[in-house]
């Protein structure tokens, strides 16, 4: 069973920078699709960016568009996403997760339901 850990969180303000990393450890990372949620205090779990298992194709909220990217580095069996440009409604607790099957991209990558491993989230704090 992969395991998920999740860093590089923290407080920044409005119009800085921060990159996430998500660690994969115990099983296999380079032949899945990952994905990045976020959930806000008060609101639901939603999707932010994904990223195909051939890492050739990336996908992105429209909130997020223009100011996030999405990498892997399969080697390092890490995901990362880069934030720029950070806004006070990017603050919420950050998720990666691993799709369920592996050779595939699923669509859209924007369902939840599509990912069976999650980790434990990071928290982003972006102060105005």
């Amino acid at each position: 069973q992969v395991q998920l850990v999740e860093s590089g969180g923290g407080m920044v303000q409005a119009g800085g920078s921060l990159r996430l990393s998500c660690a994969a450890s115990g099983g296999t990372f380079g032949s899945f699709a990952m994905g990045w949620f976020r959930q806000a205090p008060g609101k639901e779990r939603e999707f932010v960016a994904g990223l195909s298992w051939s890492a050739g194709s990336t996908y992105y909220a429209d909130s997020v568009k223009g100011r996030f990217t999405i990498s892997r580095n399969n080697a390092k069996t890490t995901l990362y996403l880069q934030m720029n440009s950070l806004k006070a409604e990017d603050t919420a607790v950050y998720y990666c997760a691993r799709a369920k099957t592996p050779f595939s991209t699923p669509q859209p990558m924007d369902v939840m339901q599509h990912y069976s491993s999650w980790g434990q989230g990071t928290q982003v704090t972006v102060s105005s």
